[in-house]
């Protein structure tokens, strides 16, 4: 079974529908890109991905190693959350929060699996820092890392290159391809970037209030969408 299946799905916020129309279905090893224009309904799908929405019409399902794992997830940050005074260790550590269970303390494997995650992002040097005193980048660089410690299965990224400098996005894009790619862990992203998101990801889910795309990046390239939006920027 797929990770996540939508089928026929549409969601509505106060009696009016604002996407509709989707049908997909994300499989492991997967890295989906949804892109499309603001209001196009991007944050409202991934509030359903995350069951804190439910369909006014068909269904989003599923998987069941991903009902028991549960979603890597690394949302837009507020000015508040970015002056936060704790320690990167700290921040990465909290990802573990979700599979705790009862227990009241962190474990010996929690504290592995932040300490490899914080390997595996390249922050060794800022374990001890405080997280408020880091440039965008290496903030992001932590709570991709925090976000990892959360899930086998899936990493759920909404914006994560939002405000970064053009430098600092192309590393994050890399990073997320690379994780992708290297662990076969499923990701969904979503991106203002278009011609990035052809670049980086396997699919394409492109949004207008409505499914507009979805399949392979390389098929967005020759589709009316692909083509429209695009306008020739990726070759």
């Amino acid at each position: 079974m797929a990770l996540i299946t939508c089928k026929d799905a549409a969601f509505a916020y106060d009696g009016s529908v604002v996407v509709q129309g989707l049908d997909f279905a994300v499989n492991r090893g997967d890295y989906l890109c949804v892109v499309g224009e603001n209001g196009s309904g991007k944050s409202t799908l991934i509030k359903g991905l995350l069951k804190l929405k439910i369909p006014s019409a068909g269904s989003v399902l599923l998987g069941e190693s991903l009902r028991k794992s549960g979603v890597g997830y690394l949302p837009q940050q507020t000015a508040a959350q970015k002056d936060f005074p704790a320690s990167v260790y700290e921040i990465v550590l909290s990802g573990r929060q979700g599979s705790r269970g009862i227990l009241p303390f962190y474990t010996r494997r929690d504290r592995t699996i932040a300490a490899q995650n914080i390997r595996r992002l390249g922050i060794e040097e800022l374990r001890n820092r405080c997280y408020r005193e880091l440039s965008g980048g290496q903030q992001q660089r932590a709570l991709l890392a925090r976000a990892l410690c959360a899930t086998k299965d899936l990493l759920l990224l909404d914006e994560p290159v939002a405000g970064l400098d053009p430098i600092a996005t192309q590393e994050l894009y890399r990073l997320i391809a690379q994780i992708n790619r290297e662990t076969q862990l499923t990701v969904i992203m979503v991106s203002h970037d278009i011609p990035s998101a052809v670049k980086y990801a396997s699919h394409i889910l492109h949004l207008q209030n409505k499914q507009l795309f979805f399949g392979t990046a390389g098929a967005y390239l020759h589709s009316e969408a692909g083509k429209k939006f695009l306008g020739g920027a990726v070759e």
